[in-house]
């Protein structure tokens, strides 16, 4: 074990200074940027959704690139998927590359086609372009309602990564004292002005600063970390002995250092499943509806990848983190993986270096939370108080009313996280992949076919979300101190497989399932369809479309029925 890791995680008692002091200086910097947004590429009014929730749809290619880049690898990411190869080895970490690998060529198909749809209605949400496609407001309600219930504890875990900096740099933490978790209260108030002020181009600026000091941060951090551990052999060696020896609590290997024959079906579908789910996700189509042509989307999906390199060093950390001999332990005394790399740049990097990576991480969470606030504020805006409350609501009321819903999910997921369990906001974010996958059919089928009947696709989404909520809930593990604890995995048996699968993907197949009946049931009832108000045309609308409609008005519902 190395000794200067051990040293560095015994003596953790005070406030690194230097690096807090890093940190701080950074965080200024791009709140400074972050209010100074508001007059980048400044629009006539930011008085409507549009502006405000989508940036005027004028971002190029370089721009969307950075901000999908920030939105779709969040601060919990870079937490998370290290923390699980330290504790838990391949299977629970890795098939987080293989995934983002599989994502793009998904979106390239799909992406633009709804990119050109809503470009040429006025769609500001999903949920705007599955009402207008099926003439449904409740197909398209419960849409809004899954995407505001999944982003929900993602939010959270962005404020979890924020934690586990503070945490490693001797300030915040959790335990009911307010002065503990004051850093925090301020870096998220901070982060509600300056999106509330300047809308989605806040995070578009944070978001260059964001991936500049990530890559810089990661490409240190593989070239000099091993260097002084002992060298890539070591750690893949020191990796493969931590996975394969019992632990003296359990008398179990804690993971898998190279999934078995059991566990390729785990792996599989956890990579497709999390593929398919992670455009679904409101804050994905915020940053992609942002974009000025669908050609923009097509390039993205092409140049993405260069995350997926940096994911996989990224997830690397963790096996590096065991041959340095790093102990992620909190403020309580317990250990903590989730805090397993921001230890180990403490203890390996100069402080002031230390705190150049704190930032990354701390300004890594501020980008997504910021589209995810932005993102859930369009859904509940748009698809429940227009649609439903005041139908007659001009663009300026819509986008006060935006910001101030941003403002109240924002505290909501501050609450969250400081009154919960960590482990609980972990569950929560479980749930978020299952349900989220639950609107693919609508939204997905949707762009290239009208076959589906949309109380069929209600009922699949109903049938999916039950079963997928319940599988869940049935993964338990015991807990130390007597008990079990539920929703403890993301992975259960495949009805009539006998494979362990991901529970998403699993419940995403009973979805297609139901709806496939159920729309053959409803066609020979003629059961009435609903209206379409899109037509071939619009899926291949591109910038500079002489038939756009003006983007201000936007779709209406109002009198469609349920």
């Amino acid at each position: 074990m190395n000794a200067l890791a051990l040293v560095a995680a015994d003596n953790h008692k005070g406030v690194n200074t230097v690096a807090l002091a890093v940190l701080i200086v950074l965080f200024l910097l791009v709140t400074v940027l972050g209010f100074w947004a508001s007059k980048w590429r400044q629009a006539t009014s930011m008085e409507s959704l549009d502006e405000w929730g989508l940036g005027g749809r004028s971002f190029g290619t370089w721009i969307t690139w950075f901000l999908l880049g920030g939105d779709l690898y969040t601060a919990y990411t870079f937490i998370a998927v290290p923390a699980a190869m330290f504790a838990l080895g391949s299977v629970n970490g890795f098939f987080a590359v293989p995934y983002t690998i599989v994502l793009y060529p998904i979106i390239f198909i799909f992406m633009s086609r709804l990119w050109s749809v809503s470009h040429r209605h006025g769609f500001v949400t999903t949920a705007d372009f599955v009402g207008g496609r099926y003439g449904s407001r409740g197909l398209s309600l419960v849409i809004a309602v899954t995407g505001i219930l999944a982003t929900m504890p993602y939010i959270a875990l962005q404020l979890v990564g924020i934690q586990a900096v503070l945490e490693v740099t001797g300030v915040g933490g959790s335990g009911g004292v307010i002065a503990q978790d004051l850093p925090l209260f301020i870096a998220f108030a901070l982060l509600a002005a300056y999106t509330y002020s300047s809308g989605l181009r806040a995070p578009a600026v944070i978001a260059f600063v964001k991936d500049a000091l990530i890559y810089l941060v990661i490409i240190v951090a593989v070239i000099y970390i091993p260097s002084k551990v002992g060298g890539w052999d070591h750690i893949f060696a020191a990796a493969q002995h931590k996975m394969i020896t019992p632990t003296k609590l359990t008398g179990k290997v804690p993971g898998a250092y190279i999934p078995a024959a059991t566990q390729y079906w785990a792996y599989a579908t956890l990579a497709l499943g999390s593929a398919l789910a992670l455009f679904m996700y409101p804050h994905s189509i915020t940053a992609t509806l942002s974009s000025k042509s669908r050609n923009t989307i097509r390039r993205n999906s092409a140049i993405l990848p260069a995350y997926s390199f940096v994911l996989g060093l990224l997830a690397l950390l963790g096996w590096v983190a065991i041959a340095a001999g790093t102990k992620p332990i909190g403020l309580d005394g317990k250990v903590n993986p989730q805090l397993v790399v921001p230890q180990l740049f403490e203890d390996m990097f100069p402080p002031w270096f230390a705190g150049v990576a704190f930032a990354a991480i701390a300004i890594g969470a501020l980008v997504p939370a910021a589209i995810m606030a932005i993102s859930a504020a369009n859904l509940f805006t748009r698809n429940i108080y227009r649609e439903w409350y005041r139908p007659s609501v001009t663009p300026a009321e819509e986008a006060k009313v935006g910001k101030i819903v941003s403002l109240v999910v924002k505290f909501v997921a501050l609450v969250f996280v400081l009154t919960m369990d960590k482990q609980n906001a972990i569950n929560f974010q479980l749930l978020g992949g299952i349900w989220i996958l639950q609107t693919l059919p609508a939204i997905v089928f949707g762009l290239y076919t009208r076959w589906f009947h949309r109380w069929a696709l209600i009922a699949g989404w109903a049938v999916g979300m039950v079963y997928g909520t319940i599988a869940a809930y049935n993964v338990v593990k015991p807990i130390p101190t007597g008990g079990t604890q539920h929703f403890a995995g993301s992975v259960a048996m495949i009805p009539g497989l006998a494979q362990m699968g991901y529970i998403a993907l699993t419940a995403f197949g009973i979805n297609v399932i139901v709806a496939v009946v159920a729309t053959l049931v409803l066609r020979i009832l003629k059961t009435p369809a609903g209206t379409d108000s899109t037509i071939k045309g619009d899926y291949f609308a591109d910038e500079g479309d002489p038939r756009v409609e003006k983007l201000d008005e936007g779709p209406h519902l109002v009198g469609v029925p349920v």
